[in-house]
């Protein structure tokens, strides 16, 4: 055997062996955290800062009693360092009924084999994946248009939801988008929901305080508010919908289309920067119009989930089939939530000292945010009808 036979075998059983530690890492998670009451633990689907997720089976799924959906998503934790998912279930229990947000279904404490204590959280499975796994199965060719219409109302329905309620999810972005099958409504193999709120947070609980500099997500779909004045309120959830809505159609990362950037060189150019995204000429007039209502740098004059609700881009789409029987579903569980589940991915990001430098040299310009801190500000948001007439009368001064 050549040179050349020689590395491709040691490659070949370098991958095993790379195959095998990983199978014996997830029986070892598995068995650790163990099974619920009801329902087994099986293959792990992702894993991230806060835990792991694997999908759940019924233990009895043909029982007339059964409350819980045969197939799930469990997210666990260990109990001790559990508190994002802990968060999660929080916010769940405050947001109920909603069709555009994955569903939850309770949460247990499980033992392992090793005595380990687990904390999992129950959540609806998204057998067509994430949104993000869409996007990058089409490479750099994009979604279709009217699938790309169809994924942003919903995500606007829920959105919408969100902040009635009160709650800004600040964690917006195609990992967080799970699919799940679409029953009824046959325009669509899938139906977009949002998931991972286990960074959101009440509306105006930005504490102002002197500490360290905080904020909460992912670098790329972060609003330039939320990296400049640490402000995360609704319109920075509908800042990163915009870099959603355009990544789906072009297949690229808003600040990645032509290089690799990191996390530092992403936050200059959102924070520091006084361009707006480049949307290309090749999309729909009505998709460029609509990326433009959600890239405005002044939060006061974006626009709301409601108001683009009624944009052309997504209005007259028929999402609404199959949603009184998901409701009613819904009440047939003892105490079910609107949420799903969706794994944190590597690049999500919680700002230091050390980095906040490179966005700014003047720190005592800044407002710093404490997560525990329970001071709330009084809210300046204009109501939506006066920012629908500060858009209307600027979009008059700029033609």
């Amino acid at each position: 055997m050549g040179e050349e036979g020689n590395l491709v075998q040691q490659g070949m059983e370098s991958k095993k062996k790379m195959e095998v530690k990983g199978n014996m890492e997830l029986k070892s998670t598995v068995n650790e955290y163990g099974d619920g009451v009801s329902w087994y633990r099986g293959k792990m689907l992702g894993k991230g800062s806060y835990g792991y997720v694997y999908l759940a089976n019924l233990k009895n799924p043909k029982s007339k009693n059964r409350y819980l959906p045969s197939v799930m998503a469990v997210k666990s934790a260990e109990v001790s360092v559990s508190g994002t998912i802990q968060k999660e279930r929080e916010v769940l229990n405050n947001i109920k009924g909603c069709p555009y947000v994955i569903r939850c279904f309770g949460d247990e404490t499980t033992t392992g084999v090793n005595g380990i204590m687990a904390y999992n959280l129950l959540l609806e499975y998204g057998s067509g994946g994430t949104l993000a796994e869409r996007i990058k199965k089409l490479g750099n060719r994009g979604l279709p248009e009217f699938e790309v219409r169809c994924y942003t109302r919903s995500m606007l329905r829920g959105l919408n939801y969100i902040h009635a309620i009160g709650y800004v999810h600040c964690d917006m972005k195609p990992d967080n988008i799970l699919l799940v099958p679409n029953t009824r409504n046959l325009s669509t193999e899938f139906r977009a929901k949002i998931g991972d709120l286990g960074l959101a947070k009440r509306e105006n609980q930005s504490k102002k305080r002197r500490l360290e500099p905080y904020w909460r997500g992912t670098p790329m779909y972060l609003s330039p508010e939320a990296v400049a004045d640490n402000v995360q309120e609704f319109p920075a959830d509908i800042w990163a919908l915009g870099c959603i809505v355009l990544e789906m159609l072009t297949g690229i990362p808003l600040w990645n289309r032509n290089e690799d950037v990191d996390s530092k060189d992403v936050l200059r150019k959102i924070g520091e920067g006084h361009e707006l995204p480049k949307i290309p000429g090749d999309l729909s007039k009505e998709a460029r119009d609509f990326l433009k209502g959600c890239f405005v740098r002044n939060p006061r004059y974006r626009m709301t989930a409601e108001m683009l609700l009624i944009h052309s881009f997504v209005e007259g789409l028929c999402d609404d089939d199959g949603v009184e029987e998901e409701l009613e579903e819904v009440e047939d569980i003892l105490e079910v939530d609107s949420m799903q589940l969706v794994t944190e991915t590597d690049d999500e990001y919680s700002c230091s000292e050390e980095d906040w430098s490179c966005i700014s040299e003047e720190d005592d310009s800044l407002d710093y945010w404490s997560e525990d801190d329970t001071e709330i500000m009084e809210d300046e948001m204009p109501s939506c009808s006066a920012e629908k007439d500060n858009i209307k009368s600027r979009r008059k001064d700029e033609h």
